[in-house]
């Protein structure tokens, strides 16, 4: 292997063990490998920055803002109320949620769809007494596998499409994946509908521990009138900087005052909310000018303007690593952290000195703005309000299911490119008020567009260096004594391997050379490889790190991570098989 073999592999090496052990974003680590290997002319400009002017990108943006549409006005609010109305058995509860939400993720972003109806679950199952997490790893999985039914049913598709052009194919049509991602889709639902209720165990969430013990986080006091803190502020009266609790509300005269400034002055009769583990205030229990308010519960406290979140925190969040009072969390979100739910447990040191991790589950007391402010944002995977009831359905709903449905019929049936139909629908979603402009720029995440368009780049470095070619040959000479088929099936499990540590995009983008080497090794249809590697890419099941929506309901289901292999190894097995049953046969080897 040549110089530039070796630099892109090592490059490539780099590459993945920074996307899993998550130490950078995953725009940063792409990108920056991008650049490296273009410093070391490995590939030239053009080749580096070719998928910056790729539609994948464009029209996964276009997507972010449908989809944004969609979780805004509840579009499918009423097909969740629908499917959860009855009470009549596990396995046929599962069944009318997970169909209507895989068929909705054939054509919508995943993550949105988990976003506004995994609390709307999570709330359901509390209310009759059952455990979310018997729900949401399957929600989760019911999206991965609608996702490979049509070409905009996930952004892998649209890069794998993308990459085929690169690579002198036709692109992918709106439905041609559906010939192998239906199948893929209906057997893993049979699997998950089947092998649920038996192999998910029943986990106690994050939203239960604090429903359960409201008591625990915050109590009330008063100021005393005449007392040392009446007309002192918030800082010279020391309530700065308490042991193990700190001031989240003050009251007065009825009216509350969310998340107090330090130069908040403190009148006698104040009534004072504060948030921690009531087993260490003694700051507080030793605080001249205040007294225990009667009656003081948490439920009186949370009012119109006060309210419970869950927020899950993700991988590009400036949260990671930090503690929270080293990333000055009530100043940036004016929000006070309750509790730090992990790995299906809560984390019982104090939560000033825990340094976050991605999927985390934060449980929040703010202001009824703390939702509409960082819901759209990179910070958080999931933002709910606590038993907060779904936006009501509306005219603007209808307005959002025509432009989609319209969207599918004219990209499926050829009248106008994917490209442009998408972007035509999110215009039009702006220009009639569904979404304020300020609102789709939110929804667009500019981390996904910068990984799918400098995969390009790491792409094409790992092809013109011979790295493909040497890995397709290895991947031939080891199975190929066995058959084409075997060779598919030999691809396809390796790309399953590499998305359950790294990013769906990323997976396709490092594999789909290797695919494509590994077919004209043995004079194969690439085309046939190409739709193994994009669905094989699309399809984590087996970790809550392989894909984001795992992660959005790791901490919210109270799941541990060996729950997902649990469930997730006999979805990804089935899946394997219809993959090698169904691509040779619609795709003739």
């Amino acid at each position: 292997m040549s110089g530039e073999g070796w630099l892109t592999l090592l490059v490539v090496a780099g590459t993945v063990a920074l996307l899993v052990r998550d130490t950078v974003p995953p725009a940063l680590a792409v990108l920056g490998a991008d650049i490296l290997l273009l410093l070391g002319g490995v590939i030239d400009a053009d080749a580096a920055f070719a998928g910056f002017s790729n539609p994948a990108p464009i029209t996964v943006a276009a997507l972010f803002v449908v989809a944004a549409a969609v979780e805004k006005t509840g579009a499918l609010q009423p097909l969740v109320a629908a499917a959860l109305r009855r009470g009549d058995g596990s396995r046929r509860e599962l069944a009318r949620l997970l169909v209507p939400i895989a068929a909705a993720s054939a054509f919508l972003n995943n993550t949105p769809i988990v976003a506004m109806i995994a609390p709307q679950v999570a709330d359901w199952a509390g209310k009759r007494g059952k455990s979310a997490s018997l729900y949401l790893m399957p929600i989760s999985f019911a999206t991965v596998l609608g996702g490979v039914v049509t070409l905009i049913g996930t952004s892998t598709n649209l890069v794998a499409s993308g990459l085929m052009v690169e690579a002198g194919m036709a692109p992918l049509g709106m439905f041609e994946l559906t010939r192998a991602g239906l199948p893929v889709a209906v057997f893993g639902l049979v699997v998950l509908i089947a092998l649920a209720p038996a192999l998910l165990p029943d986990r106690r969430p994050a939203r239960a521990a604090l429903h359960d013990d409201l008591r625990e986080f915050v109590m009330h006091c008063t100021v005393v009138a005449g007392g040392p803190l009446d007309g002192e502020t918030v800082e010279g009266g020391g309530l700065r900087n308490l042991q193990g609790v700190f001031l989240v509300g003050v009251g007065r005269g009825g009216e509350p005052i969310a998340v107090p400034a330090p130069s908040t002055v403190l009148r006698g009769g104040d009534r004072l909310a504060f948030a921690g583990r009531v087993d260490t205030v003694r700051d507080l229990q030793a605080m001249r000018g205040l007294v225990p308010a009667e009656h003081a519960h948490t439920a009186g406290y949370a009012s119109a303007r006060h309210t419970f979140f869950e927020a899950v925190v993700s991988g590009a969040s400036p949260l990671v690593g930090k503690t929270l009072r080293q990333a000055g969390f009530r100043e940036r979100y004016q929000a006070a952290v309750l509790a730090i739910h992990r790995a299906g447990q809560r984390v019982n040191a104090k939560l000033g000195t825990v340094p976050l991790r991605e999927g985390d589950t934060l449980l929040l007391l703010s202001d009824d703005g703390f939702a509409p402010r960082w819901r759209d944002r990179s910070d958080f995977l999931l933002v709910s309000r606590l038993g907060g009831a779904p936006p009501p359905s509306s005219w603007q709903a209808l307005l959002v299911g025509a432009l989609t449905f319209g969207l599918v019929v004219v990209a499926g049936v050829g009248l106008v490119p994917i490209l442009q139909a998408s972007l035509v629908a999110a215009v039009a979603l702006v220009a009639t008020g569904v979404l304020s402009p300020a609102q789709a720029r939110a929804a667009v995440d500019l981390d996904v567009l910068v990984v799918i368009a400098a995969s390009f780049g790491l792409g094409a470095a790992v092809e013109r260096s011979g790295v493909a070619a040497l890995l397709g040959n290895g991947v031939v000479g080891a199975v190929a004594s066995l058959g084409p088929v075997a060779v598919l099936a030999a691809v396809t499990v390796a790309t399953m391997l590499l998305t359950e540590l790294i990013t769906n995009t990323a997976a396709a983008v490092l594999f789909f050379p290797v695919a494509m080497a590994a077919a004209a090794q043995l004079h194969l249809n690439p085309r046939a490889f190409a739709v193994a590697v994009t669905i094989a890419a699309s399809t984590s099941f087996v970790t809550p790190i392989g894909y984001q929506t795992n992660t959005m309901v790791y901490g919210m289901g109270g799941y541990r991570f060996g729950d997902f292999a649990r469930l997730g190894l006999p979805v990804t097995l089935v899946t394997l098989a219809a993959i090698v049953i169904f691509v040779p046969l619609f795709w003739p080897l």
